[in-house]
């Protein structure tokens, strides 16, 4: 990663260094949080429907998971700190088009070219923060890593819902702007004659189409397969088709092709493919809740998204304070026991919110958002231990880069799934409600008799009938969608326990 030969930084160039990377990160991570609680905002403003708006999101997501693979060609091709720097520029400039987006299909254009240049962020911070720190640092630099990722989420929902209710949504983009520039200059500054050297490589053009294929039609697929009724609609079951189809191909010609966009023989060391399974899923159960709690708090229960965002913030807080001590701790456990750790607690946290009512306080949300800091304290760091054990140090930035790609497309399609498995699960409440309900029941009798208490009219009355009966729709499916990430994130546990013992020191000189 580093040069040949090329010492670790030492004293305050390491510390500004390593600032400068999290920054990077920083920046990358934000976006993917900031605008889950400005939706509604965004969505009324534009004049589309939220389900309409969370394309604002997933496409953005599914860019960078796009982007991802290509890092590891990237950075051989024009060295790792070049490739970083001008990925943090291109996001800064495609920020700032974000912010003047003049319609929905606009500012998923732009968000389209925020998540593709941003592809390098992740992956090259995690690179260059192991390159500049000594080997046996490593899980040092890891938790530098990880708290940025987890001070992003923080900041986040609060900034985000502070600048919907008190300003114009566009600055959730725009605030990118400055902290974008300092951080590819100061990058440039202290690690641009540390870079890597290039080499001529060649480009592998048919698998990069056959990614872009695949992901962008399966995407769209789970996008409009709600609205569409789903394989209903010969259209979405083409788009199936095509998805399916050209998944197979890409495979099978990124497993022959001399130099492939994505180097699927990394799948042959076990660590590293029963850990990016295992921190695929686990990010995208992680995810879907980060996006479905603000939302139904907002939609359903009369939150501001300032609110929404102060419910959200003790969880980042609590793995800001945990982390550094975690770090240390990881430098002589076997980080199965911390990943263990972490899907015990995410599941003890969605098991609490499966507890929760409409007329739950503002502390009994907040709870289980503390557990689950408690998860993101381990999570990031012990997955990636597993999933980097054994890799040769010359493949990590690939390797990071698909471990990435698969993270961060992952979460692209549960936010799709989860947005439909809600207003599903909620229509099939709904129905079963309100299925023995005629016009002559006592119980419907009796609640508009309690509305005409309130000086409404019938014809009000059965409209603040229907609402409470949605609401609860609302809240049983959002209690369903916990329950079932609560059971999923246990089975998660089986995986890691299927991966060889790996601890957080140095990077493991060879493979499987």
């Amino acid at each position: 990663m580093s040069a040949a030969g090329t010492a670790p930084l030492r004293g305050s160039s390491l510390a500004i260094a390593s600032i400068a990377l999290a920054l990077g990160t920083f920046m990358q991570v934000l976006d993917t949080t900031i605008a889950n609680v400005s939706l509604p905002t965004i969505s009324g403003d534009l004049g589309v429907s939220a389900d309409q708006g969370t394309w604002m999101i997933t496409s953005f997501a599914v860019a960078n998971g796009v982007g991802v693979p290509m890092t590891g060609w990237l950075m051989g091709r024009f060295g790792v700190v070049r490739t970083f720097v001008a990925s943090v520029a291109l996001f800064t400039a495609a920020s700032f088009l974000c912010g003047i987006a003049w319609s929905l299909p606009s500012l998923i254009v732009f968000r389209v070219l925020q998540g593709a240049v941003s592809g390098p962020m992740i992956p090259g911070s995690q690179a260059l923060l192991i390159s500049i720190f000594p080997d046996t640092k490593r899980a040092t630099a890891l938790g530098i890593w990880s708290i940025t990722t987890l001070v992003a989420p923080i900041c986040g929902p609060i900034l985000g819902g502070y600048i919907s209710d008190n300003y114009h949504w566009s600055w959730i983009f725009f605030i990118n702007v400055p902290v974008g520039i300092v951080s590819a200059w100061l990058c440039w500054r202290f690690l641009g004659k540390r870079d890597t050297p290039t080499r001529a490589l060649p480009i592998d053009r048919v698998g990069l189409a056959l990614l872009v294929i695949w992901v962008g039609t399966l995407q769209v697929m789970l996008d409009t397969g709600k609205d569409a009724d789903w394989f209903a609609s010969t259209t979405i079951v083409a788009l199936a088709l095509i998805a399916a189809i050209g998944c197979a191909v890409w495979v099978i010609w990124e497993l022959t092709s001399e130099y492939p966009v994505v180097d699927l023989s990394l799948f042959n060391n076990r660590n590293f493919a029963l850990g990016t399974i295992a921190f695929c899923l686990g990010y995208a159960v992680f995810f879907a809740n980060t996006l479905l709690l603000p939302l139904w708090l907002q939609t359903q229960l009369g939150y501001t998204a300032t609110w929404a965002g102060l419910v959200s913030a003790p969880s980042g807080a609590i793995a800001v304070v945990l982390t550094p001590i975690n770090a240390r701790l990881m430098a002589r456990l076997d980080a199965r026991w911390t990943a263990t750790l972490a899907f015990v607690a995410f599941a003890v946290s969605y098991f609490m919110r499966a507890g929760l009512t409409q007329d739950s306080s503002f502390g009994a949300f907040v709870m289980p958002l503390l557990v689950q800091g408690i998860a993101m304290s381990t999570f990031f760091v012990a997955m990636i231990t597993i999933s980097l054990d054994g890799v040769p140090p010359q493949k990590i930035p690939s390797a990071s880069g698909i471990s990435n790609f698969a993270r961060i497309t992952g979460g692209g399609f549960a936010a799709a799934i989860t947005t439909t498995l809600w207003d599903r699960r909620e229509a099939l409440h709904q129905s079963r409600m309100v299925e023995s309900t005629t016009a002559y029941s006592p119980a419907l009798h009796q609640a508009l008799a309690g509305t005409h208490a309130l000086g409404l009219t019938d014809l009000q009355g059965y409209g603040l009938i229907l609402r409470n009966i949605t609401s609860q729709a609302y809240l049983l499916s959002s209690l369903d969608l916990f329950w079932a990430s609560g059971w999923l994130s246990l089975a998660m546990i089986a995986l890691i326990w299927l991966a060889r013992r790996s601890r957080g020191g140095a990077v493991a000189p060879g493979g499987d």
